[in-house]
Order: structure tokens, then sequence, then C-alpha cells
């Protein structure tokens, strides 16, 4: 299999494996405990919230450790909206149809279930969200905002101070799923502007099941669990030591290596886009052309189903998605696709292709070799079944 779907999972680097390798049986003692079997667990974490912090550029009780960057997002705005709602009685959460369904989801089920509104943020035709619109939206009824640094599903990077500042002015906390920047830009947190901001280890060449919310000092939040005192009581439970100790790993290796990481990626993403365009006809690029994630390459292919096409790339060995990992099987076009204002002829066929840093210039040359034909013969098999 050559594997170009980076964006929905990464290998764990055999840095992170090895690091986290001790803490699964002979470092196994509970952090809680105040033995020193105990004790050991704990510091192994306390050394972990430093990395993660260094490389925020924050303090290191702004660092809650979580089990991925979903629960991170459900933290994030529901631990917001509630604590704002309680302290002045904001009840509008400000966010746009693009974001990840961990924040989408979160929010729709706010508005149902416990009474609060949403303000949906325009967005233009690469998906990039309007920060006219954001200062049109966000006011002293507003109880969080919500904008992605990148989008999973295109690639966007959304520039983020502009908004921030919005918020900044009036008194709004602003979080940014940042889950899918994190691999290859910066996520230091006072150079976004940003008050809340959600990782996730296994995008970044850590382990699944493990994940980050970053803090600022002074920001409200009411915890989504209950429990123990575990992570400032943010999030009680049992932490996952030997997780918690390889997400810091990988982080730390994504921020060390990323110059060198994005050296090798932008040159075949481009690769990728350029000989896709010109190859294949009635193709398009979704996504900004220029502000989007150096790995990260995306299309809509005209009277093509997504889904299909995907099925015959697997059969010939390689591992791409439709966009999202989360809409995968999904028989319409995603909200991604609908936001950005895609026919629904387009938006069906959509592929994302994303790279890493142990993707080769050969499975590169492959996979373009064999796309063609097989866009052609999902156009022949879709035409067949309408």
């Amino acid at each position: 299999m050559i594997y170009l779907d980076y964006a929905a999972t990464t290998p764990c680097d055999p840095r992170v494996i090895e690091a986290m390798r001790p803490y699964f049986a002979a470092v196994f003692g509970n952090p809680s405990s105040v033995y020193a079997a105990g004790q050991r667990a704990e510091a192994a974490i306390e050394d972990a919230r430093e990395i993660v912090a260094s490389v925020l550029g924050c303090q290191p009780a702004e660092v809650v450790f979580t089990s991925c960057g979903t629960e991170s997002d459900n933290l994030a705005l529901r631990g917001a909206a509630m604590a704002r709602r309680l302290n002045s009685g904001a009840t509008r959460i400000v966010t746009a149809r693009v974001e990840h369904p961990a924040v989408i989801t979160t929010v729709e089920q706010l508005v149902e279930y416990y009474g609060f509104e949403v303000g949906w943020l325009e967005v233009d035709s690469a998906g990039r969200v309007s920060p006219e619109s954001a200062s049109r939206l966000i006011d002293e009824k507003t109880a969080v905002v919500s904008v992605m640094y990148a989008n999973n599903e295109i690639g966007t990077i959304n520039t983020l101070r502009e908004i921030a500042a919005i918020c900044g002015r009036r008194g709004v906390p602003f979080h940014t799923d940042a889950v899918q920047a994190a691999a290859y830009l910066s996520v230091r947190v006072d150079d976004q502007g940003v008050d809340l901001l959600s990782l996730g280890g296994h995008k970044l060449h850590g382990p699944k099941g493990v994940g980050a919310l970053y803090v600022r000092k002074g920001t409200e939040l009411v915890p989504s669990m209950t429990g123990g005192g575990q992570e400032f009581g943010l999030r009680p439970g049992t932490p996952n030591v030997p997780y918690i100790v390889g997400f810091a790993t990988a982080l730390r290796l994504a921020h060390d290596e990323r110059e060198q990481r994005i050296a090798h990626v932008r040159p075949l993403r481009d690769q990728v886009i350029g000989t896709v365009l010109e190859a294949i006809a009635d193709a398009r690029l979704t996504g900004s052309p220029v502000l989007r994630l150096p790995n990260h390459a995306s299309f809509a292919f005209q009277g093509v189903d997504g889904n299909l096409l995907l099925t015959l790339l697997d059969a010939a060995g390689f591992a791409c998605s439709s966009g999202s990992a989360c809409k995968t099987g999904n028989p319409e076009p995603s909200e991604v696709m609908r936001a950005i204002g895609l026919p629904r002829d387009w938006g069906l066929g959509s592929l994302r292709v994303t790279l890493g840093k142990d993707t080769t210039p050969a499975e590169v040359s492959s996979f373009l070799e064999i796309l063609p034909g097989l866009v052609e013969r999902a156009r022949e098999l879709s035409r067949l079944a309408a």
C-alpha cells in the first residue's frame, strides 16, 4: 500500500514509541499516588507538560491533557460557552460551517439541548473565514468564537490574528482547532492571539487516543466531565502516562523538524497539484492555492463519485480520502464542499491527497501515473449508474 492520507492519521514515529515504552510496564504507577512509583509517573507527565508548553510558548499550567483533539474541542466549546453564560449571560456561539465535525456537532448540540444560539461566519470560495463577518457577528452576546487554524478537508490556512483582535477587544474567548495545523505550522499561542487551542497526537506521528487543550490563564471553563482533580480539575480521570509522554515527544519532533519536513513535502505537493490539474479534465483545486498546508492537495472532479474513486484507488494499492476521515462514506457532498459553493456534481467528486515525512518521490510518481485513468473509469461507472 502507498499511503497518501496523512491528514487522517500518521504512523507513530519509532522515537515516540521508544519514549513511551518504559511507561507501559517499568514505570506503571498511578500519577495520583504519593509513593515513589506514582511520583515517577507524575514527573513524566509534568515533564511532558513542560515540553508542550515550550512549543506553544505558554506556561505549563495552561496545558490540559485530553484523550484526543475532539475532546479538546468539546472541552473548549462547552466549557467556555457554559462559563460565559454563567458570568455574563452571553448565549451566542460564533463559528463557520467549514469547521471539523468535532466543533460543528458540539455547537449543534449546545443549540438544541442547552439553549445557545449560533452565528455562522462567512467563508470565501477557498474556505477562508471572513474577518469582516467576524466583526459583524461578535458582540457582548457572544459566548465563544471558534475558527480552525487549517482546514483538514481542503488544507486552507486561516489568518487568526485579525479575528483574535476582534475577540480581544470585545472580551470574548477565542478558540482554534489546530489539530491539522500542528504538524507543519507554528502553534505559538501568542503569535495567533488565541485563548484556547486544541491539539491531537495522531496527526503528527504520535499515538492515537491523546491530545491537549491550551487554556490561557484567566479563561474560565466549566468541565465537561466530573470526577477527581486531575488536569487542574478540567479533565478528571487517571492520566494516560505513556500516551502523554508520546504526544509531547511527537509535538517536540514536529516543532524541531518543521522546516526539514516542509522542505520534503511541499515540492511533492506542488507536483501532485500541477500534474492533476494538467492531466485530468474537469478537475479543480479545492482550498487556497497559496495559503494551504504544505503537505495537502485536494481536488474536485466533475461527474465523479468520490467514494467510488477511493475504492478504485484502494484496489490499485493507494490510500487516499474524499475529505475528512470523519466524512468518508457519506454519499452527499460534505458541509465544506457546500460551504465553498461547489455544485453537487462537483462536490461529490472530492479527493484529498495528503503527504508525510515518509512519502517518497517514487510513491508520488506512481500515484500520478495511475490517477488519471482511475478518474476516467470512475466517471464511466458513474454515468452508467445514473
